[in-house]
């Protein structure tokens, strides 16, 4: 802050908001936000550095060579095994009767040119993805293939906004995600598959050969998330980048936004609006 480092550390819990303090001034800051909210640095708010809500598995699949926070040995012992689980049991201290949400709904929340907007996580799931607007700007909501894993983008390709729809898994008229069904022949009751008399009541049954048994075929790749623009048909992955088309190699300006529960979100950004589909 002002040029100086700040250190923190857990100090509290506001409404079940993460609570922080700086060992420096001593200051509490609120985690959401990241502003100040008591002693001598009041008013001010920390600079919010651009990241991801990914599962471990969709961030692997980008990076190569990166490194993972390990635990503290010594505090290992301290560390919450069930965290999630247990907090989403507790009562909330705060609630907005009369909105449309539950007080533990989750919704991505994002702040964007001084607006507000909140998408319940379910709808993101069933309708990824997601085409709005907010504050003027066209924006792109997307759930990865995890279903847990999200992105926001500015729809603008050279500055012209453009719509975007995920491509469908099969395009070449396959037989892809078409169900089989194993249809059994009824058996001869007087011979058996291998030419001989059925086995009597009570007597041992022959062995009879069995064919060898083909080995069974490896499932194929999972095909990649894509999206498609409507502007030049080009191909974009899920880091918002185009990877075919006359787009390749251009990239949509990324959105910061925050998975929350819709109690935490609306208690401070009481002037958000919620996306309706």
């Amino acid at each position: 802050m002002n040029g100086k480092a700040l250190h923190f550390y857990l100090a509290g819990i506001n409404n079940q908001n993460f609570l922080m303090r700086d060992k420096e001034t001593g200051t509490w800051w609120q985690q959401i936000n990241g502003k100040a909210i008591y002693g001598p640095l009041k008013g001010a708010s920390l600079e919010l550095v651009p990241y991801d809500e990914l599962t471990f598995g969709e961030w692997k699949s980008e990076v190569s060579g990166g490194q993972v926070l390990s635990e503290v040995p010594k505090y290992a012992k301290q560390y919450e095994s069930n965290w999630e689980p247990d907090v989403a049991k507790l009562p909330v201290v705060i609630s907005f009767p009369g909105t449309e949400l539950k007080s533990r709904d989750v919704v991505v929340g994002l702040e964007f040119n001084g607006t507000s907007r909140a998408y319940p996580w379910n709808t993101l799931l069933k309708q990824s993805p997601v085409m709005d607007h907010v504050a003027g700007a066209p924006l792109l909501v997307a759930v990865a293939s995890d279903k847990k894993s999200f992105r926001i983008f500015v729809s603008r390709i050279d500055g012209k906004d453009t719509e975007f729809f995920l491509k469908a898994e099969s395009e070449d008229g396959d037989d892809a995600g078409k169900s089989s069904k194993k249809i059994d022949t009824p058996l001869d009751p007087k011979k058996s598959s291998a030419g001989v008399s059925p086995a009597v009541a009570g007597a041992a049954s022959p062995a009879v050969p069995q064919p060898a048994q083909a080995p069974a075929k490896p499932d194929p790749p999972a095909k990649p998330w894509l999206l498609l623009d409507t502007a030049t048909a080009s191909e974009w992955n899920f880091q918002g980048c185009a990877v075919s088309g006359p787009a390749q190699g251009k990239c949509l300006d990324r959105v910061s936004a925050l998975k929350d529960y819709w109690f935490d979100w609306r208690n401070y950004h009481p002037e958000t609006t919620i996306y309706k589909h």
